[in-house]
């Protein structure tokens, strides 16, 4: 079995630079002699050495991204795409999970600076500055999500949640709503405060009232939003309609409405938000905000780019719209009871 390029490239006829070509995506070589050398190398289960890549080209030609749930299917659909787009751009994925753990985030900083990674996107709002700061001085760019702040080597994604939940409330107010509850996220998270936030600011400027009681905290799972939806409605007085932070907190909502006897959207109106796939299975199907994936994922891949290309400027922010899916899971506000 050969195991070096050089012995490849004699099988293929070929010089050792055009194998090399060939593994890099080089579109320098014809199509006919790439055939031949991919044949050989699929074949022979050849795997190119990363570190004499790395040696040469100063590249590792890996992103990496670190996540921090990976049994959120939002996150895995987004990788799923952004893999896919590196995969068309010659490079590979490293994943790491943080389940919202600090100490978690600092071993995988450390572990991407040790592979030599060429760009981390962290798809979550919480981390320390600092960690940043390890990575670009590694000469590592990086690309935050609702970080609200720019740094050099250091852009950021924006989701447009205040737009998305003025489309939301807006939706629920022409439906006759006027009374909203909101289930939130982990207490204490960027994100989950800024979801909340836009909910309050758009129900305030709709004139749409809610409660105290009505404004309760998640996780950002199931099992968050199945207790949300049973503290808001333990009291005496109910809202007619309840805007999540996000699907899986909406599909937790849904179980709990249904053991408390209530029908959806009859008696009340549940939205959620992030259009995950299960958004559209569940009964009844969920009216949410649509996140794009594939919009999501170019933005991450632009953004690396962009600090790749020089790790000193002051990297860019970059807007990513959302906007309403109205399915079945809202409906008009129920008549009051006589």
């Amino acid at each position: 079995m050969p195991t070096s390029m050089r012995e490849i490239a004699k099988m293929a006829g070929v010089s050792v630079a055009t194998v090399s070509r060939v593994i890099n995506g080089s579109p320098l070589v014809t199509e006919e002699t790439s055939a031949r050398i991919r044949s050989i190398i699929q074949d022979l289960h050849f795997v190119p050495n990363n570190s004499a890549i790395y040696l040469k080209h100063g590249k590792s030609q890996i992103y990496s991204a670190i996540i921090p749930d990976l049994n959120n299917p939002f996150f895995m659909e987004l990788v799923k795409i952004f893999e896919g787009l590196l995969v068309e751009n010659h490079r590979e994925l490293l994943i790491a999970n943080t389940d919202f753990r600090s100490s978690r985030t600092q071993d995988s900083i450390r572990r991407m600076i040790l592979r030599r990674v060429d760009g981390v996107a962290f798809l979550s709002s919480e981390l320390e500055t600092g960690s940043i700061e390890a990575l670009v001085r590694n000469r590592i760019p990086v690309v935050t999500t609702d970080h609200y702040r720019t740094a050099p080597g250091t852009s950021d994604i924006v989701v447009d949640f205040a737009g998305g939940m003025a489309q939301i409330v807006q939706h629920l107010k022409e439906l006759g709503h006027t009374h909203l509850g909101f289930i939130g996220g982990t207490e204490g998270l960027a994100t989950s405060r800024v979801r909340r936030d836009s909910f309050l600011t758009a129900a305030m400027q709709a004139g749409l009232t809610s409660r105290k009681g009505w404004i309760v905290s998640g996780n950002f799972k199931v099992d968050g939003g199945d207790a949300g939806m049973r503290s808001i409605f333990s009291g005496t007085q109910h809202p007619t309609a309840v805007v999540t932070a996000n699907n899986l907190t909406a599909i937790g909502a849904l179980r709990a409405a249904r053991d408390l006897g209530l029908h959806v959207p009859q008696d009340v109106s549940i939205a959620g938000c992030d259009d995950i796939e299960l958004a559209d299975i569940v009964h009844p199907p969920l009216t949410t905000l649509r996140i794009s994936r594939r919009q999501y994922a170019g933005m991450l891949f632009d953004a690396l780019q962009y600090g790749e290309q020089d790790i000193t400027r002051t990297g860019k922010v970059f807007n990513l719209p959302v906007n309403i899916v109205v399915r079945q899971s809202t409906g008009p506000a129920p008549r009051p009871r006589s």
